[in-house]
């Protein structure tokens, strides 16, 4: 039987619902599962372009490499493991004291909701997240609120995923 996880902008009040990928990433899937709920502040990808993401503490059980893509799709739904060295550059402008500068690392939990999208980084090269679920509903109205994140900015607003 399939799981289902909401993501939820919430000062937007937007929630979408998305298919875990068990099967394609099982052991992603097992790990997000398990540290879930998770919620942080909303970001706007400066480089991978219809992407809008939160960091959270790593996750203990961070999976390995499984259904990559560097090219995720609308409705992709990605996680990104980061070593501490990875992610705390200053110039990526995370603050202080976010999960951007935690000793341990941290994880990207990201969803994509428009077209040609490439995960590069200038200082990094190609950055592969591991697609662990798919928007199955309420992709057109989170899109919108993402570009509306895009367009009047990020502050103040929350990504929080949750089991359906």
């Amino acid at each position: 039987m399939a799981r289902y996880l909401t993501i939820t902008l919430d000062s937007r009040g937007v929630t979408c619902r998305a298919r875990l990928l068990e099967e394609e990433a099982p052991g992603t899937c097992a790990a997000v599962w398990a540290a879930l709920p998770q919620s942080g502040a909303a970001l706007h990808a400066k480089y991978a372009r219809n992407e809008v993401y939160t960091l959270v503490p790593r996750l203990t059980a961070a999976p390995h490499r499984e259904n990559p893509t560097v090219t995720p799709i609308p409705g992709d739904v990605c996680l990104f493991d980061f070593e501490p060295w990875e992610i705390g550059n200053p110039a990526y402008g995370y603050e202080a004291g976010s999960a951007a500068h935690a000793e341990q690392g941290a994880t990207d939990l990201a969803i994509f909701y428009g077209r040609n999208n490439l995960l590069i980084n200038g200082d990094m090269g190609w950055v592969p997240g591991n697609v662990f679920a798919t928007i199955t509903e309420g992709l057109e109205e989170i899109a919108a609120a993402c570009n509306d994140l895009w367009l009047r900015g990020v502050e103040g607003e929350t990504l929080s995923f949750a089991r359906a």
